[in-house]
């Protein structure tokens, strides 16, 4: 291979002397989880320290975890003299130390490390000589040396290619060891930067998004440790799929949820358009009227009673606080303030009659009978529910709030046909949840992350975003998604629409093109389908040629087909067409499957997957049944089918007794 010496070609010490470096390494990391778990939280002193240092203990513990089928160093490099660095550095998942705190492996988020993805013979930043490691489970088996310092081409790597090829089962891997110079730039991305990533199947961002927040974890350790990560999927059965990335990488502390998870689980079933004007970003103006629509014009003063003095606010006067406070502060703020301010009117009075109160007398009157009263009244005490209940079952209150921002039939769409009998009975839908949650922050500001990862960003309504924005208006966020994968009726045509619903203008789009997962002839095959949902995209590329891996059979069994791939390595998804999935099922009686839920984390071998769960997730072998019935299942079938059939890491069946969709057959 030209530009590489490959291990055969080497002498065998020379292997033997990295796998001694590795049995060190692992050695080596063994005695630093033996040292952290043997340190006590005792000496803390109070209870509360002793609690949290038990806690950072623990998270340290978890964090040293050896993985014996994962290496723990993939990558080498051989710098040249002249700086304070090592001449050789190990570059693995995570730092490893000796008992004399020597560096035996060199994490992969190091500053030092980024050579192993970015030096080339052009710009060779100091490296003589990169060594990528092959592996076979947790052994070291081989090596390749890419001489970096004589100009020249490097040809492709095996090594490489065999770890981005290999068959898998069970949950995401890292891609640590092969991430490229274009992802590894993205990754590398400042704190202070949101980045929006356009990424085709197979181009690995999901992944990408992922090791972001490992590097920004490393680089920011203790303000992301106070402000805290979170990452954002579209379903359950997603966080499953990608749950063991971080913790294979040391990162055990981040939040992973979804959408529902993070805004409420509310699952009333509702028409899609109605669910689309709710996620309209005009809905955010309707909300904001509507919860202040609810402050009543003050007609009356407030009498505060001491002994045999009375201590009076006038009605204007009251009038001109609650005028001054409205729209100026969120409304549960803007209540309490309402009732100090009164009381600081009775304290004025009180001190022109000659008194002294202090600000415990203050508190006691804003508690006060008469004051409680006037602000009940003029203020009411609300929730969110309320709120929304009252537009969504009275007509002319929804009119009121929606002014121009919605026309007549989508007023009427909204209202309920048949109300609840009151807020506290009332069944929300997933739409109502991105509602309720904008309504929750006027009433009182939301709390703000450090960092925000948001997968499948496309398929995000208007209102959902705005919910996200607000969880890292005081930080940033990673946005990865693909537009031609958008399914919703809401799906979005534009990353600067939704950086702009999110609050987060600045952010930079970026486009990862290139494929490392799915065959090109597979890829090749679903882009037929682009001119239709897509047309502004470019097609995907893929760098795996995958010569064979795309069969299309007319009339054939999924369960010989099932029977077939069972014989090759690797995960095998049969993604169906929802309502076929019992009769999949019962067709696949005789061979052991499982069938993949919305919340279900199945890790079979061979898993039945309904096609509206398929996204986000990738299976060595993908066998789809009935494209036809895919497409018609949906508004936007073609977009779900081209999820569908980008699936595969390495073979593809289609399978069908109706006739294949024309878009694919053109």
């Amino acid at each position: 291979m030209p530009g590489h010496q490959l291990a055969p070609d080497i002498p065998s010490d020379v292997l033997a002397s990295e796998q001694a470096h590795l049995a060190e390494s692992r050695a080596a990391l063994k005695a630093m989880r033996a040292h952290a778990q043997s340190l006590s939280a005792d000496a803390a002193g109070d209870w509360v320290s002793q609690q949290i240092l038990q806690s950072l203990l623990d998270q340290r513990v978890a964090a040293l975890a050896d993985h014996p089928d994962t290496p723990l160093f993939f990558g080498r490099l051989d710098r040249q003299a002249g700086d304070d660095l090592p001449g050789t550095i190990y570059v693995g998942r995570r730092h490893v130390h000796d008992g004399g705190s020597k560096p035996l492996v060199i994490d992969w988020r190091a500053p030092v490390s980024q050579a192993f993805y970015q030096a080339s013979p052009a710009d060779p930043m100091g490296v003589v000589r990169r060594r990528r490691f092959g592996y076979h489970g947790g052994a070291l088996t081989a090596f390749e040396d890419e001489p970096l310092g004589e100009g020249g081409e490097i040809g492709p790597s095996r090594i490489l290619t065999d770890e981005i090829e290999r068959p898998r089962t069970g949950p995401m891997r890292d891609i640590v060891a092969t991430i490229q110079p274009d992802q590894d730039e993205i990754v590398r991305s400042t704190l202070a930067q949101t980045v929006c990533v356009q990424g085709a199947p197979g181009t690995g961002k999901t992944a990408v998004g992922l090791h972001r927040a490992a590097y920004l974890l490393y680089t920011h350790r203790e303000r992301l440790a106070r402000a805290g990560v979170m990452i954002v999927g579209p379903n359950r059965a997603f966080l499953s799929y990608i749950s063991s990335v971080l913790p294979a990488l040391g990162e055990v502390k981040v939040d992973q949820t979804t959408v529902a998870g993070l805004l409420g689980e509310h699952a009333a079933e509702e028409d899609p358009m109605v669910a689309a004007v709710k996620g309209d970003a005009r809905m955010a103006a309707v909300l904001e009227r509507a919860l202040w629509l609810h402050i009543v014009k003050p007609e009356e003063g407030v009498v505060f009673t001491k002994g045999v003095y009375r201590y009076r606010v006038a009605d204007y006067e009251v009038r001109e606080i609650v005028a001054s406070l409205r729209g100026t502060t969120r409304y549960n703020p803007g209540r309490a303030a309402l009732a100090q301010r009164l009381a600081h009117m009775v304290l004025v009075r009180m001190e022109q009659r000659g008194e002294s109160p202090d600000d415990r007398v203050q508190d006691a009157v804003a508690r006060s009978k008469p004051v409680k009263q006037l602000v009940d009244t003029v203020w009411p005490k609300l929730t969110p529910e309320q709120v929304l209940y009252r537009l969504l079952s009275d007509p002319e209150f929804l009119k009121k709030a929606a002014k121009s921002d919605l026309s007549p039939d989508e007023q009427e769409m909204l209202v309920w046909r048949k109300p609840y009998r009151s807020w506290k009975s009332a069944k929300w839908s997933a739409a109502d949840a991105a509602l309720l949650d904008e309504l929750r922050d006027l009433m009182e500001r939301t709390p703000s992350l450090g960092h925000l990862v948001v997968d499948e960003a496309q398929d995000l309504s208007e209102m959902q975003l705005r919910a996200l924005g607000r969880r890292c208006r005081n930080g940033s966020a990673t946005v990865l998604g693909d537009l031609a994968q958008g399914t919703t009726p809401w799906s979005t045509s534009s990353w600067e629409s939704v950086l702009e619903h999110l609050g987060q203008r600045e952010g930079e789009v970026t486009e990862l093109t290139l494929g490392f997962r799915v065959p090109r002839e597979v890829l090749d095959y679903a882009a037929r389908l682009l001119p239709s949902i897509a047309p502004e995209l470019a097609a995907p590329r893929s760098l795996r040629p995958g010569v064979g891996s795309l069969t299309v059979r007319p009339g054939g069994s999924v369960a010989q087909a099932a029977a077939e791939v069972l014989t090759r390595e690797g995960s095998i998804g049969v993604i169906v067409p929802d309502a076929l999935v019992a009769d999949v099922s019962r067709a696949l009686a005789d061979l052991p499957h499982a069938v993949l839920g919305p919340d279900s984390d199945e890790e079979h071998r061979l898993l039945i997957v309904p096609a509206t769960l398929a996204k986000g997730l990738e299976y060595d072998h993908v066998i789809v049944v009935e494209p036809a019935d895919i497409v018609a299942a949906e508004p936007r079938g073609l977009a779900r089918l081209y999820v569908v059939l980008t699936r595969a890491v390495t073979s593809l069946t289609v399978l069908h007794d109706k006739p294949l969709p024309a878009e694919l057959t053109t």
